[in-house]
């Protein structure tokens, strides 16, 4: 890709894209009217059409995984924000001397650790990204500050195939699988599929392994053919909490002994919990996730009242994705009433055999993660259909799953949803980025496919 082809490809994004929000909204006027025009609201009135809409911009299950995914994020990034992990932050960020080896170094970094957790991957990346803009404007060096902020967003390129993949946790719980098919399907079914067969497959782990190798490369060649400029960072404040005389109870609120007393309480629930009947990878659901990353945020931050600083800045950066769930169940519960993406899926699958299969999935996955930016939303939509025709079709469950989690991470890169975070720290806008992250969407799209086919 020539030097000039990519400055003009850059100009155009920027010139073209709206805000994310502005994109949300036009997502739910687009999907009202490709639901109207092929879903079965043929027999709807246009009141009815509106009421299923609103009805599901505060779906109650669908309510309950959003502040699920909302403490993953703030309490990944409070963690971000420790001591411990800046200090190695602050490490890394020393080779960065150019754009193309922050680059390399900044995705290399955020895929390993959302490989973990996604929002300790995104919000990690987004710090990496912001430290080594600080980093330039200290030593006024100019670097592509886009790119390297679209680096740190590489964690949302891998965190389905990961430990915190939606998906993936939910079909480890013992009995889900059975609730998504047919009776004449459940016995077919077992009762839960692991992160054994899953997250640490062989083909998963190749793929992840490929990713952290291949995604870098190309990042760092489009650090050596793009320009940059000093980045203009604000100052922010502090988290660190004010000092002074403390009295009574505020002693507690300030003590370091109190709160990693509580942490290390909170982690040994966690350590017990792994080694369980259930064993340890059976124990990575969202809230055992949201126990665990509790646990850790006490264990790292000085003090309560640190940890308490940590989640106030935190909460800053995700209010942007908060306001933007209610759309997306909009967008959700339209498709859905409409059987639209059944529809969609079910022609696809239909016309698929043993080798196609998860390439269908795969291209499914990825268009509906567009209008349904949620892994556990999707896979609510798309979860029966995967199983049944992996059952149908006889396609390992897991293949199937993993399929649909590829296709749900990769189009993240055309989806600023998740990215909110990210712009908000690196005070990045989604046009700086998304020229970047659509050359990850392009060189992770070869990889899956290529492992999907290869195993």
């Amino acid at each position: 890709m020539s030097k000039r082809f990519f400055e003009t490809y850059i100009n155009v994004v920027r010139r073209v894209l709206p805000s994310p929000y502005s994109i949300a909204l036009l997502l739910n006027l687009f999907t009202l009217v490709v639901v109207y025009t092929f879903g079965n609201y043929n027999q709807l009135s246009s009141s009815e059409i509106v009421e299923n809409w609103a009805t599901g911009l505060w779906e109650p299950n669908l309510m309950v995984f959003a502040m699920q995914m909302m403490l993953i994020l703030v309490l990944g990034h409070a963690l971000a924000l420790s001591p411990a992990v800046s200090k190695v932050i602050d490490k890394l960020v020393i080779p960065c001397t150019n754009s193309a080896r922050s680059a390399a170094l900044i995705s290399a970094s955020a895929l390993c650790v959302g490989l973990f957790n996604w929002g300790l991957g995104l919000i990690f990346g987004a710090i990496l990204a912001k430290k080594v803009g600080e980093k330039a404007k200290a030593e006024n060096r100019k670097i592509n500050y886009g790119l390297i902020g679209a680096s740190g967003y590489s964690a949302l390129l891998i965190w389905h195939g990961g430990i915190s993949g939606s998906s993936l946790i939910k079909v480890a719980e013992k009995g889900h699988l059975y609730s998504l098919v047919d009776s004449q399907f459940g016995q077919l079914l077992p009762d839960a599929i692991s992160l054994g067969d899953t997250v640490f497959s062989s083909m998963n782990v190749a793929i992840s392994i490929s990713l952290i190798i291949v995604v870098p490369a190309v990042l760092f060649m489009l650090g050596k053919v793009t320009d940059g400029q000093i980045p203009m960072l604000s100052k922010e404040a502090s988290l660190s909490p004010p000092s002074g005389r403390l009295i009574g109870a505020e002693k507690l609120d300030h003590s370091g002994i109190f709160s990693k007393l509580v942490g290390l309480a909170l982690f040994g629930y966690c350590i017990l919990s792994m080694f369980s009947e259930q064993g340890v990878l059976a124990f990575f659901t969202p809230n055992n996730i949201n126990f665990l990353l509790l646990s850790l945020c006490l264990l790292s931050h000085e003090s309560i009242v640190a940890f308490v600083s940590a989640i106030e800045n935190a909460i800053v950066g995700a209010s942007g994705i908060l306001i933007q769930f209610p759309l997306y169940f909009g967008i959700l519960a339209l498709m859905k009433s409409s059987d639209l993406i059944e529809s969609f899926s079910s022609f696809l699958l239909e016309h698929s055999t043993e080798t196609s299969f998860p390439l269908f999935t795969f291209i499914s996955a990825g268009i509906v993660n567009i209008f349904v930016p949620s892994g556990g939303g999707q896979w609510a939509i798309q979860g029966p259909i995967i199983v049944q025709s992996s059952i149908e079709l006889g396609i390992p469950l897991n293949k199937g799953i993993l399929a649909m989690a590829y296709g749900d991470e990769v189009t993240n890169m055309l989806q600023p949803f998740w990215a909110l975070p990210l712009l908000g720290i690196t005070q990045l806008s989604a046009r700086d980025i998304l020229p970047y992250t659509l050359v990850m969407f392009m060189t992770a799209s070869a990889v899956f496919i290529l492992g999907l086919l290869s195993f």
